[in-house]
């Protein structure tokens, strides 16, 4: 496993949104395409939120988004990950405080 500072979880069960195994695909190819990004993605199934799917919780932050499309996707690969600042309209809950 490679050397990892922030742990990316994204639910690709269907009952979240139907293109949320393509959107998982897109996340990879879009860390990959960033090999400065110590980044660490994981599939998940349900997270019991179903918010406008599909949701994508990166930690250690404790940061869950509603990743409605791949502009979104983008956005929170490019301010969050790669520039540790917050997509913050897509935000739906965090860690710690509760729904947003």
């Amino acid at each position: 496993m490679r050397t990892h500072e922030k742990h990316v979880l994204m639910c690709t069960d269907l009952r979240c949104s139907e293109n949320a195994a393509e959107a998982f695909q897109q996340l990879g190819r879009k860390i990959d395409a960033r090999p400065q990004l110590k980044v660490k993605r994981t599939r998940s199934n349900c997270f019991a939120v179903c918010k406008n799917g599909p949701i994508l919780v990166v930690y250690p932050e404790g940061v869950w988004y509603s990743c409605t499309d791949e502009s979104v996707l983008e956005r929170i690969v490019s301010e969050h990950l790669e520039n540790n600042i917050e997509v913050s309209e897509h935000i739906i809950h965090r860690l710690g405080i509760g729904d947003v």
